[in-house]
Formats: structure tokens, sequence, C-alpha cells
């Protein structure tokens, strides 16, 4: 009874009150729940024998807050002795509502998140809200809100639906993008952009999309050449747009790839975006008749080391410059001829050679992937040379080819009689240390367009003056904060144009009248490094600290969807390797782990002929193949949840039907993390799940049980069998700790994790009662299983393990050392079970049949023949007494011989 009264109130009262509001999922199904009708021990001290619906929920209930509270409690202890650990699973835009897919990469995190904090990490598992964005400004419109007042009713709701599944993130470290104290930060890297010269403005032909009336960078527009989120089709328009200049990064970005582990996949995706770095831009400055027009202008070449041999610079006919407000566009218009190479009266002057070459208008309606402007060398292409003798234009010889078939450089200054390797690299150097180009990249690369005319976005800290041009927002100024609108359209040019008071300001260099820039940036500039600010969230000095971020970078494993693979990935990793080379922090690459997460695909119905999709409600499933009950056949399929599919899924309902621990335990069994789970209650998972944590809940039931028959547990009366149980046990829960814990830290399948778990129940479930009784391994092995499955089922494992902790007379100290299943330790192999034994049993076939086991010595156990001669001396041999044996087949695997003979 002392040892019931112990678990009464883990936790007093009054330190979990303020967790009540965020437990309105949990309640919804709880409150109509007489207490007369069930129990739960942790309340009264009286175990319930079966784990029935009511005791679930109560155990939920009980359990959520208090779980919380502790994890709040870990966090706030920093001790700097234990490992740090930092996982991170992408934020979500505050949509409103929860949706399947954010509960199962939330799981994984939280799962992730209480296994490291068992093992002795110090765990960092945040939460904050990608805030900003078209999504917002729509519904807002739509609604007559204003995206503020519409974003933070979302957040709010959301973190309410977060906190009712039992998720344990450091809410003390939450940030919202569309705060100021975020978004001046987000800002502050702008400029810092800015001033290292990585963020300029230029016009450019862009990606409209007539929908949305904004601007798409290339990698939102799908292959059928439509938007990424609203779906309509994208339209080319010139406009003057704010770029940075990732291409700049292209080359180390791919190289640090290397340096990763797997990442399902994703590395290539990565290195398939960038592209083989194999040549570089460099920039020229643009004359008319010896004059300088102010034109600037880059131009690729995939054979830089040849530089010095440039005959012209090419354009194609859609360039900017002969379609915007270019001072060269008239000369160029001019010379155009379409169709052909046209020679204008335009030239490039080299700013690294300082050699000037004319530039020609191209016949070509594209060159090779996305450049519009690239530099004819003669000596490295027939094609350049062509059009260099077709256009009678001069040119240098710059390579020698010797009698052996090498080349060397010469008539290129000081890097003439240099190999081509060498001029390759020499070249390339020194245009990146005079800043005029040089960076290695790919021709398919495009620097990353970040301007959107739309209003809730981070406002570009930059002011626009007649006499000094594009000059940055001073820092003591920022944040540049977004004006009160007095309604958004979501049509035309951005809405901050026409706040006058806002736009018109002063120049911070000479004082004089300028204009706000009046674009916002894209969102996935503030997921670029929000993974930074969670490290030092409250910091109104700096974004962060560094030896905070050092601390806690690189994230240990980053969970999102696979569709973020190319775009933030590669955003992020940019910017981090930016804020390397500015000092800010040690690392380049901010994700060492990356796991990525498939679909959750609800069940769709749609009519064969038209493809209209159909209600459940509206089929007719009474005959073989489902049919429309309107008629007409019908085509099954699984799809990604959607509302105008039919085929969605509320995770409330879903929670409040099967609880909290059932969703978490199916969405880690249904399929390894990086496959979809097709949903479907009748045929999957779900029922098995159930069924297991009811065979949990029994074996805690039968050790109570069995301690109650009044004998003390002493392990001196096993006999013979039962000690060979009891090993057996011991084997199996070693097993299970050493598969579990490498499925936890390697390849994160927790679906085999929860199916060695699953194991370990059957040999446990299966143990007779004087095991029971007296074995201290069955003890050790229910215990470690318990503690297994608390980061997978928290509340379930946390009730088990207070009825375990009181079972009457414990043999093993595990169950004496106090405090809750989450505050455990993780479980570690036994030292012993780690040496090699000098017997192994093995398992005996006869033509795939069991027939029992025998005992060998382990340095025969894999010689085929030496183990048929045991096992015919053995008295298994004696079945095999005149029979023709053709084989004995010893399995690679696991200890089992089979042995083949003739029927």
């Amino acid at each position: 009874m002392q040892a019931s009264m112990r678990r009464l109130a883990p936790v007093p009262l009054c330190a979990v009150q303020p967790f009540r509001s965020r437990t309105a999922l949990l309640s919804s199904g709880l409150r109509f729940l007489s207490p007369s009708i069930r129990t739960l021990f942790s309340e009264t001290g009286v175990w319930e024998k079966d784990y029935r619906t009511e005791t679930r929920r109560r155990a939920e209930e009980w359990w959520h807050p208090r779980i919380m509270e502790q994890w709040r409690r870990d966090a706030l202890d920093v001790d700097s002795s234990r490992k740090k650990f930092y996982v991170l699973s992408m934020f979500p835009y505050p949509s409103g509502r929860l949706h399947m897919g954010h509960v199962r990469v939330y799981t994984i995190s939280d799962t992730i998140g209480h296994f490291q904090r068992m093992k002795g990490h110090q765990v960092l598992n945040p939460m904050g809200w990608d805030a900003f964005g078209l999504p917002a400004e729509n519904a807002a419109i739509e609604r007559g809100l204003s995206p503020e007042e519409w974003t933070r009713s979302n957040i709010q709701s959301m973190r309410e639906q977060l906190d009712g599944l039992g998720l344990c993130f450091n809410w003390d470290r939450e940030i919202t993008t569309c705060l100021p104290d975020y978004y001046k930060w987000t800002q502050y890297l702008f400029i810092k952009l800015f001033e290292a010269g990585l963020a300029y403005q230029k016009e450019a032909v862009v990606n409209w999309d007539p929908a949305d009336q904004t601007v798409l960078a290339d990698e939102q527009v799908d292959e059928n050449g439509r938007s990424w989120r609203s779906g309509a089709l994208v339209e080319q328009k010139l406009l003057t747009q704010w770029f940075i200049k990732t291409t700049n990064y292209a080359k180390p970005l791919l190289d640090a790839l290397e340096d990763l582990p797997e990442w399902y996949g994703v590395k290539a995706m990565q290195a398939n975006w960038i592209g083989e770095c194999t040549g570089c831009y460099f920039d020229f400055k643009l004359k008319i008749n010896g004059k300088e027009t102010g034109e600037n202008l880059s131009a690729y070449s995939s054979s830089p080391e040849m530089v010095y041999g440039a005959a012209y610079l090419a354009i194609l006919p859609s360039h900017r410059l002969l379609h915007g407000s270019s001072s060269v566009r008239s000369a160029l218009q001019q010379a155009f001829q379409p169709g052909r190479d046209s020679l204008t009266e335009v030239t490039a002057t080299n700013l690294l050679t300082g050699l000037e070459v004319p530039v020609v208008i191209s016949h070509k309606e594209a060159f090779d992937d996305y450049l519009d402007t690239v530099i004819g060398i003669p000596d490295g292409s027939e094609e350049d040379l062509s059009v260099a003798r077709a256009l009678n234009l001069s040119w240098t010889t710059v390579l020698k080819t010797h009698k052996d078939g090498g080349q060397t450089l010469i008539n290129s200054q000081e890097f003439s009689d240099l190999t081509r390797e060498q001029a390759f690299h020499s070249i390339t150097q020194k245009a990146r240390e005079q800043g005029v180009g040089g960076h290695l990249t790919s021709s398919k690369l495009r620097d990353w367009l970040i301007s959107r005319q739309r209003y809730w976005g981070t406002p570009i800290p930059v002011v626009h003056c007649d006499s000094c041009g594009a000059v940055a927002v001073p820092e003591e100024e920022l944040p540049v904060t977004l004006p009160k609108v007095p309604s958004l359209t979501g049509k035309g040019a951005s809405p901050l144009g026409a706040v006058h008071d806002w736009v018109n300001c002063k120049c911070p260099r000479c004082k004089g009248p300028a204009r706000r820039e009046t674009d916002t940036m894209d969102t996935f500039v503030d997921s670029a490094w929000y993974y930074f600010r969670y490290t030092d969230p409250h910091n109104t000095d700096r974004p962060f600290e560094r030896h905070l971020a050092d601390h806690w970078l690189p994230v240990d494993i980053y969970i999102g969807g696979k569709e973020h693979a190319v775009m933030h990935l590669y955003y992020a990793r940019f910017l981090c390797h930016f804020c390397r080379d500015q000092g800010l922090v040690a690392h380049r690459e901010p994700f060492w782990k990356l796991l990525v997460q498939g679909l959750i695909k609800g069940q769709t119905f749609k009519l064969a002929d038209s493809g209209q999709y159909l209600k459940r409600e509206e089929i007719d499933f009474t005959g073989k193949e489902p049919v429309a009950v309107s008629g007409g056949s019908v085509e099954v399929t699984f799809e990604k949840m959607s509302k105008s599919k039919h085929n969605g899924l509320d995770p409330q309902e879903v929670v409040q039907q099967y609880g909290v621990d059932t969703v978490r335990l199916y969405i880690l069994y249904a399929a390894p993390p990086e496959q979809d789970i097709l949903w479907n209650v009748k045929t999957d998972a779900l029922p098995g799940v159930l069924r297991w944590q009811s065979r949990l809940w029994q074996l805690v039931t039968k050790l109570r049980g069995a301690r109650q028959l009044g004998d003390v547990p002493s392990p001196s009366l096993l006999k013979k069998k039962e000690l060979a149980e009891a090993k057996k046990i011991w084997e199996n829960k070693n097993y299970a700790v050493q598969e579990v814990t490498a499925h936890f830290t390697e390849d994160f399948l927790f679906n085999a994790a929860l199916s060695r778990l699953m194991g370990l129940t059957n040999t446990l479930s299966s143990s007779t009662v004087r095991v029971l009784q007296h074995s201290v391994e069955f003890e050790q092995a229910l215990a470690a299983l318990v503690i297994m499955v608390a980061p997978m089922a928290p509340h379930l494992a946390s009730e088990l393990w207070a009825g375990l902790c009181s079972v009457k007379n414990p043999i093993s100290p595990l169950l004496l050392r106090g405090g809750d299943v989450l505050q455990q330790p993780w479980p570690i192999v036994d030292p012993e079970y780690l040496e090699a034994p000098d017997f192994v049993e093995l398992t005996v076939l006869i033509n795939n049949k069991p027939c029992g086991t025998v005992t060998v010595p382990l340095q025969v156990s894999k010689d085929s023949s030496r183990v048929q001669q045991l096992v015919l001396e053995s008295p298994i041999g004696q079945k095999l007494n005149e029979r023709s044996i053709k084989r004995a087949i010893l399995s690679p695997r696991t200890a089992l011989v089979n042995i083949l003979v003739d029927e």
C-alpha cells in the first residue's frame, strides 16, 4: 500500500495549472466519463486489470500535463556536462488547422527528442511559425481581416492543437517570423548580404503569377509552367527586382555535400539542382563609342582559363538590355536583326583582363540551360570561332598545343606558360580576389530572386535616393516595420507604395528626400536562418550570440517533407555558409542528418469517366466493387489528403477516437518515415497497434498478479527449465535494446523498432507463472520494454511504469530508483551479452519443419558438415536414421540449420 501511495501525485497539481488551457483536445473526449466507471492507478492506487478505452483516456488526461511540465523543467536544467542534441522539425505555416502531415513530422521529432533526453543529452526541440506569405494575405482579403489578425488567431489555435497532441516542444524558444523582433534580424542579415555585394537590384524578365499578382522564383514554377501555389499559368514580365547572388556559393555548397551523411536521396537532388560547377561569370562594364554607359553585365564562360582570348560577348534577343530601361537599349535595338548574329556598337570591358570586346546579339533563342549572356572564345569552341569569323572580329590566340598533346597558355599576361588546369584555378582565384567574378558555378543555376510585390512579408531595408542610389537602412533604425494599411486587394503593385507617410523618408547618407523600397522579401528568406534564432530567441542586440549558435549547431537531425529538398535546404545552406564567412558562426553546414518523411495519403473515390471526386457517403460498397450511388464506375486510389478530394482527416477527430498514443504508434509503425502512409483504418496497422497496447498492459497486470500469490520472489527457486526460459528472456531483452537503440540513432526505422518491441512482448507474454514470480530477468525485460515504449507512447508508458514500480516485492533495482518513465535512463545492453559465447544453440529444421535444437561449439557453428554430424549424434539424429541427407543449409542471419532429406 505504501508503494501505491507513493505514486498518487508525482507532480503537484499547482505545477500543471498553466497547461490547463492546452488540454482541450484530450478533455473533450473525457468530460463525459463519470469517475465511478473506471479508476486510474495514478489517481487511486487501484490497478485496472484491462486496458480499456476509458482507462486510456484517463491515463492520457492524467499524464499529459505532467509530461509537458517535466519537459519544461528539464529544458531549464542547463547542465554543461551533458552533450547537446538539436532535433528540428520544419516549422509550419499557421493555416489555422493541423493536418495529418503535421502530426507525422512532429510525432517523429517528439519521439527522437524524448529518446535523446533519456540517453542523457541536453535536447533542443523548438517550435515556431513561418508566418509571412501569400496565403495569409489572400485569406485575410477574402475575410476582410488584416493578415496580422488572421495569423495571430491561427497561431493560437494551432498551438493549442499541438499541445493537445502531447508534443513536448521548447515553447520558451518560440519564434514567429512576422513579428518585428524576428524580422528585424532578417533585415540585418539582408544588409550584411547587401554590404558584401551579394544582394543587388536589376531589371529582369521574371515569372509573374497573374492570380497572386506577384513574382515567383524559377523554383516556384512547376514543369507545366504553373505557379507552385496558385496553379495559375505563369507569365513573363520585365521588372526591377532584388536578387541574392547565391551563384557565388555554388561550388562550396556542392563540395560540402560530400562531408554530409546520406540524406535519403536529397544530396543527389541538391547536387543536380546546383549542377556541375565548371565555369564562372566575369564582370563587364558597357560602353558606346568609348563612353561608359553606367551599365554593368556579368557573362558566363565554361572555359575561364581562356578569357584572354575572348572575341565578343553574346546576349539573347530576350535579354533585359533590349527590353528594359537600359541606357544601351536603343543602340542594341538598332543593330538587332532577328535570326542573325547582330554586331552592335556596344562594347564590354572585362574588369579582370581590361580587354574590350563587342556585344553581339545572338541569333539563338536560348543558350545552354538558363544562360542569357556568354563570352565568345574562338579557341575554345568551333561555334564561337564560326561567329567571330562571320562577323570579321579579331581575337588573340591563347592556347599552345605541345607535341605530347598538352596545352599551355600564351598571350595571357602573368598566366602565360601555365597549363590549362593551373590557369583555370589561378585566373578564377584572381577574379574572386578582385571582386570581379570568378566564383565557380554551373550554367543551370541562377541567382535567388527574393522580391515580392505583396504586403505580408519582411520589408526590404533599403531606401532609394536620387543622389546616392540604393542605400541600406542603418542598423540602429531597424526594424523597418510594416505600416498599417486600410485595405488589401491583392491586385497590382505593392500595397506599400500607397502608404505615403511610410514610403517617403530621408536618405540615411545625404539626408535628402528618398523613398523606401516597397517590395517585400520572399518567405524563404525568413526560413533560411530560423534554426539560428532558436538558439538565442530573445536576443535584442543581435540575431544570436555566436557561442550559443556554435554550441547547438549543426542541427543533429532535421525533419521535414521532401518537397523542401531543393529550395528551402539550398537557401538555408547558402545562408549558413555566408554567416560562416561573416564570422557569425563556426559551422558552414546547418544540418547534419536529414530525415525526409513521406505523405499520409487518404483513400479517394472518383468517377471513372469524369474524374470527379466523390464523398465516401456517395459510394455504394455493397457489391464486389464500389460504385457511385448516382451510377457509374468508381476509381479507388490513395492521394495526398485534401478537402477538394474528400479524403482528409481531422487530427483532432482521429485522436478523440483512438487516443494520442495510438495515433503516434500508428504513424510510427505504418511505414518507414520516408515512405507514404496509406490511411485506411479497416485494413492497416491501427487494430494491431491497439491490441499491442492491451498486451503491454496485460504484462504489468500478470506480474502484479503473480507477485500477489504469497511467495517472496527468490531466483534460487527456479528449476533448470525455468532458468533456461529466464535466460531466453534475458537474451531477447538485450537483442531488443541493441536493435531499437540502433533504429533510433542510425536509420530511424521506427516501424522496425516497434516490431522488435512487439517481439519482446511476445516472449514475455509466453512466460510461465513461476518465471514471473521469481526471475529478475522478466522484471528487467519488462522494465526495459516499458522504457523503450515511452518515447513513442509516453502516456501509456507512464502509467505502465507507475504500475510496474509499485509491484509487490520488486527484485530489480530498476523499479526502486524513482522518477517517471521519461526520467529513466535509456536501457543499455548487458556487457556479457556482447561477449562471444563458447557454444551456440542452433534451431534444427528437417525439410523446413522445426524439430528441436542442438548445442554446438561456436568455432564449428558455420561449418555445415560438422553441424550435420553433431545433429546426427544428437537425439534429433534418430529422426534421420536410414534417410538420405541431400544437404544441410546454415542460415547466414540466425542460428538455424535446415537439413534437406529424401521423403
